[in-house]
């Protein structure tokens, strides 16, 4: 303790970033040990059997695993400034809760959509964070200009970048994404 009374230390100030966080690290870590089997198994969504019981931890597993460590520290860089201030805001469950469904949605549309190719990484969460923080200031009946904005210079982006560019990047995945944090960030807002 600190002569003024005051703790001094390090809080775990936001459990669900930092957990899920931990955890897309140890998922690379298991990929580089197993020689890229974990990602093949169970941290990527790609089309299977619905009689193999991996394809349904798949559906949510592909947003821990990441490729590389680039594209690990990518996505965590974002996810770590935005997701705890959005876990501050929401609450730790429904901070969950749009990492699970953003998972699930995005792994589904993949699924359908994309059959010969593999998913992993967490940007489909990083653009749901995106445009759930820019509804943070939400008042009933008003859209935020800042909301209108991420929605046309993120998502416009990823639309320009899916029809001009090639390249192992799913800008599929970031829109759906983008659309389910704006759905949870209306829905979320509409409920308080």
């Amino acid at each position: 303790m600190a002569s003024n009374g005051k703790k001094k230390g390090i809080s775990f100030n936001s459990p669900v970033i930092l957990t899920f966080s931990a955890l897309c690290f140890l998922a690379l870590i298991l990929n580089i040990f197993s020689g890229g089997r974990s990602n093949m198994y169970i941290f990527s969504v790609y089309r299977s059997s619905f009689t193999d019981l991996l394809t349904y931890v798949r559906f949510f597993g592909h947003v821990l695993g990441h490729a590389d460590w680039n594209h690990l520290l990518g996505n965590l860089m974002m996810i770590l400034v935005v997701g705890p201030l959005l876990e501050e805001k929401y609450g730790s469950k429904c901070i969950l809760f749009v990492i699970l469904i953003t998972a699930l949605v995005t792994g589904l549309v993949h699924f359908v959509f994309s059959p010969g190719v593999m998913l992993l990484g967490a940007s489909g969460v990083v653009f749901a964070f995106i445009l759930l923080a820019s509804l943070t200031s939400f008042e009933d009946g008003m859209i935020p200009m800042t909301f209108i904005l991420v929605a046309v210079l993120y998502i416009g982006q990823q639309v320009y970048n899916g029809l001009v560019i090639t390249d192992n990047i799913s800008n599929l995945t970031h829109i759906v994404g983008g659309i389910v944090g704006a759905v949870c960030g209306f829905a979320l807002n509409k409920k308080r």
